[in-house]
């Protein structure tokens, strides 16, 4: 069983799924800040309620970001620790990739890169790019987006649709787990984080484009 966890905004995920990634159970729920607290319970109530132990788990997918850094460092935390615990294969996945995927009518991804910025992914798109909040909602002219609903709330981002990325993330892992037994190495692999931390200054600051 492959056991995913996406937490790169306030609107948390976890699904469980089978060695060939077909997804058996999904779990959904919006936090504020609450993730360090919340993920490990929500991912233990999930499995007991499937019948699954602890045991039975043969990799673990985790959204790599972009996105809140509180919620990649949880994430990311405990699925490196469960990787470790259980000697099981780590597989990071970009988050705002496994949304989309996941939410097949969208064709933009959003997350939060601060308090008036945002990471937007285009469907296809290599990376995301930043894009400031007042010139976002002025850019999409009519396209569907998955964005947080906090963000979308903030942003004025009406119709967007929640994200649920953790079942894309469990097939994504499969895929990779089946050309690629070992995964990634949790003892190097690190959140996708774009930009430094509010009040960390960073030595060079990377060009900001629109789509």
């Amino acid at each position: 069983m492959i056991i995913a966890i996406e937490a790169a905004s306030t609107d948390l995920s976890l699904a469980v799924a089978g060695p060939d990634g077909d997804v058996l159970a999904e779990d959904a729920w919006t936090s504020d800040r609450r993730q360090s607290a919340e993920l490990m319970p929500h991912l233990l109530a999930l499995l007991e309620r499937e019948g699954i132990g602890l045991e039975a788990v043969t990799g673990i997918g985790v959204g790599s970001g972009p996105g809140s850094f509180t919620g990649l460092r949880v994430a990311m935390a405990l699925a490196k620790g469960l990787a470790v615990g259980l000697r099981r294969p780590l597989v990071a996945v970009p988050s705002l990739t496994a949304w989309l995927e996941a939410d097949p009518d969208a064709d933009l991804a959003i997350a939060r890169a601060g308090a008036r910025d945002a990471f937007v992914q285009a469907r296809g798109a290599d990376a995301p790019l930043v894009a400031d909040r007042d010139a976002l909602a002025s850019r999409l002219d009519g396209r569907t987006v998955v964005a947080p609903s906090e963000l979308a709330e903030a942003f004025e981002l009406s119709g967007a649709h929640s994200p649920r990325g953790a079942a894309a993330v469990a097939r994504a892992a499969a895929a990779r787990l089946a050309t690629d037994p070992d995964g990634d190495d949790p003892r190097t692999v690190e959140p996708i984080y774009l930009r430094a931390p509010r009040g960390i200054a960073a030595d060079a600051e990377g060009e900001v484009r629109w789509l």
